[in-house]
């Protein structure tokens, strides 16, 4: 998904000073906890297709399901479809997004 940000933004939120707002897009892209995608399913359909989700820093995320599909929509009403889900990681599950989610 990252790869999906141009190079000028991407090369602007590398710089020292913007670490605050490159720290605050990353932990949106991170809930607390192991979350299969089983568990999202299941939350969905309690939810009736929407769930929301309270990131690492503190905002929410949407997860909604949508024409057999799980998508994420972010504050801004952006949605990024989840494309592999149930990734193993040394230290959690990784769900792989088709686009950034951004913060407020």
């Amino acid at each position: 998904a990252f790869s999906k940000i141009d190079s000028e933004t991407l090369g602007s939120l590398l710089k020292p000073e913007n670490i605050a707002a490159l720290t605050n897009i990353l932990t949106y892209h991170v809930v607390s906890g192991k979350l299969m995608a089983s568990d999202v399913a299941s939350a969905l359909k309690s939810g009736y297709g929407k769930v929301n989700l309270t990131a690492l820093n503190g905002q929410t995320i949407t997860a909604r399901s949508k024409d057999g599909k799980i998508f994420l929509e972010d504050s801004q009403g952006n949605m990024s479809e989840i494309i592999a889900t149930d990734v193993a990681g040394s230290n959690g599950v990784i769900h792989v997004i088709s686009s950034v989610v951004m913060p407020e």
